[in-house]
């Protein structure tokens, strides 16, 4: 009886969670994530296992829970929705810089000095209410032919644990703000890399997909500047999506330290024969649109 019971609980879950139809915009049948389809055979496996008389059943679902639990901390690892994290082929030796958390009057302006000293375009992962605070340097990067993304709208590090009404509005206020500077993002990048189930169709509802990263500094938002470069340098290659961050170091003394890692950082990339290209190249898809003129 007891068996029983756990076998219908289990084709229930299957059935109510797995492969119950949501409404699909358009009559479009969207296709199902690795997580949906770990999911499908995780509970198929257990109900086999189960129908054995075994206790071995509680394995797959057990391995299941554990991947949902660890794959939002892996930013490249695209389990509950696609994402881009690096070129889809290393052929060409070519790489992008990103720059996450601005804009900041107080570091803003000399990272574009700098990118336009060695001819660099990068893309900058914005957040919302910093865009709106300083509308000049929104436009300032735009001018200089950079592109811009959406990094939501207040930079919430636990963003993706909360309900997706939250999520949705950090997305739509901060494309909100853009929009009326003329610019629409396609690109999104959740703060810290940290990805969850429900991102997926708030992407899809704001026209987005997500972007994360293949190198990070482990500079934790300018804090450690010291050897950025170097973390970067020894460990880079081909269609890398490097991140760093737009903000001033949490020692202003540090700002030149700070210029002088991202400048090493530019000249080592392109001694090893690398050369850093717009994100929208390095990935063959645009990252945002603009809505007037420049």
């Amino acid at each position: 009886m007891k068996d029983n019971s756990a076998k219908y609980f289990l084709c229930c879950i299957l059935q109510s969670r797995i492969i119950k139809r949501q409404p699909i915009k358009n009559m479009m049948i969207l296709s199902l994530s690795l997580a949906e389809k770990t999911g499908i055979v995780a509970f198929i496996a257990a109900v086999v296992l189960l129908s054995l008389g075994t206790w071995l059943y509680v394995i797959p679902l057990i391995c299941f829970v554990l991947s949902c639990l660890i794959a939002p901390f892996i930013p490249q690892f695209g389990f509950f929705l696609p994402i881009t994290s690096r070129s889809a082929t290393s052929a060409n030796k070519t790489v992008s810089l990103s720059f996450d958390d601005g804009p900041d009057p107080k570091s803003t302006p000399y990272i574009l000095k700098l990118l336009d000293d060695y001819n660099i375009k990068a893309t900058f992962f914005v957040v919302g209410s910093k865009a709106k605070q300083n509308q000049d340097l929104i436009r300032l990067i735009r001018n200089n032919g950079h592109s811009i993304g959406n990094h939501t709208y207040s930079h919430d590090s636990f963003l993706m644990l909360k309900g997706t009404s939250k999520l949705a509005h950090e997305i739509q206020k901060t494309q909100e703000i853009l929009q009326q500077q003329g610019i629409i993002p396609i690109a999104f990048r959740p703060p810290v890399g940290i990805t969850s189930p429900r991102l997926k169709n708030v992407l899809r509802d704001y026209g987005l997909f997500l972007v994360n990263f293949s190198h990070r500094s482990a500079d934790m938002g300018n804090r450690f500047v010291h050897g950025l470069a170097e973390r970067i340098l020894k460990r880079i290659k081909p269609g890398a999506i490097i991140v760093l961050h737009d903000t001033c170091p949490k020692n202003p003394n540090e700002l030149n330290n700070w210029l002088t890692e991202i400048e090493h950082l530019i000249i080592g990339i392109e001694r090893k024969g690398l050369t850093i290209v717009p994100l929208e190249a390095l990935i063959d898809k645009p990252v945002m649109r603009e809505t007037e003129k420049r």
